[in-house]
């Protein structure tokens, strides 16, 4: 079996190909970030433009690698749900038409459930049932994965994610975009003891997470109350280096605390981590301590495989099997992603 997957939910343009055996042959990404940089934030016009643009090349040079030909393919998956509208469509028209082109059945990924997934395809055994988070620039949600294709949906953000959190707090302090690389560089030289910034619903019994009301705490210690011009501040370097790294403590201490929750609840004994802030080293020690001390599984994606890409796509390998096509008049889902700092 060989699948062709096709990843435009955001600001990367990415494809792969994947095996029945879950072997990548292939992976290009090609990526957005000098595009939004002055943005602070995934401008959706720019986005969907860019990935006009690119995902033609991109699916070539993934082919040429790979080593195949379009006809040596079984079908073609591409992600439809959630994320930017305009970027989903150029990914999903591509998709429709080598569909109609090649006479190759389409497979509709969920983009939340590949990045869970990908835990799948790096440990290199099954992961399934288990409890799955995906915390990322535009989601912070976490499910109870029965198997590779049935998840349910426990709980997630009511406001911003808490990767959205880190880019606007970075915003504040500065920094370059994207914002949580470079807050996570700035927190490892401060005192994540120094400021005690709130963490919401982590003592209470629903699964929901929220980073709007920690955001504006940042805001406060940082401006006061009154309009400002952050890039105008002039703010003493230990003082930047503590609020990012209190801030960044209390980011960690809700998602692992709601998980843990949710592990508890669920009473299984193993935990998946997806998405682009799973790549934040202070939650991955976090969560492999605290996992340690319960003795459970965990298992978190690698680096390479927490930011958005193709590869995560081969979660369309147990659609296959479980014989879950898509007719070519299917649209796509728009959801919640970061945008441009106002």
């Amino acid at each position: 079996m060989l699948i062709l997957t096709i990843e435009s939910t955001c600001d990367e343009t990415a494809a792969a190909v994947v095996t029945g055996e879950l072997e990548v042959l292939a992976s290009v990404i090609a990526t957005q970030e000098k595009l939004h940089e002055k943005f602070h934030g995934v401008v959706p016009e720019i986005a969907s433009r860019a990935h006009v643009e690119r995902i033609l090349p991109v699916i070539h040079e993934t082919i040429l690698k790979a080593g195949i030909t379009l006809q040596d393919l079984d079908a073609i998956a591409v992600a439809t749900t959630p994320g930017l509208s305009g970027s989903l469509v150029v990914g999903l028209m591509a998709a429709k038409s080598l569909c109609l082109a090649l006479d190759k059945p389409l497979i509709s990924v969920n983009h939340l459930h590949a990045h869970i997934y990908a835990c799948r395809i790096s440990s290199g055994k099954n992961v399934f049932p288990c409890v799955g988070l995906v915390v990322s620039g535009g989601h912070t949600h976490l499910y109870l994965c029965h198997d590779p294709i049935h998840f349910e949906l426990l709980g997630g953000t009511i406001d911003d994610a808490a990767g959205e959190a880190f880019d606007k707090v970075a915003n504040m302090l500065g920094l370059p975009f994207p914002g949580g690389p470079a807050l996570s560089k700035l927190a490892s030289r401060g005192d994540p003891k120094r400021f005690k910034f709130p963490r919401s619903f982590i003592n209470e019994e629903a699964i929901k997470f929220s980073f709007s009301g920690l955001k504006t705490a940042v805001r406060y210690e940082l401006a006061g109350r009154g309009k400002v011009d952050f890039q105008s501040l002039q703010v003493d370097p230990q003082l930047k280096a503590d609020i990012a790294a209190s801030f960044q403590q209390a980011v960690v201490d809700c998602l692992v605390a709601k998980t843990f929750q949710a592990v508890d609840r669920s009473k299984l004994s193993t935990l998946c981590v997806g998405g682009g802030v799973a790549a934040n080293r202070l939650l991955r020690d976090t969560l492999t301590a605290a996992a340690e001390e319960r003795g459970l599984e965990l298992h978190i994606a690698p680096i390479q495989l927490c930011t958005d890409n193709a590869v995560m796509g081969a979660i369309a390998v147990e659609q296959y099997k479980a014989g879950q096509f898509s007719d070519l008049d299917i649209d796509c889902s728009a959801g919640l992603v970061r945008m441009a700092t106002e």
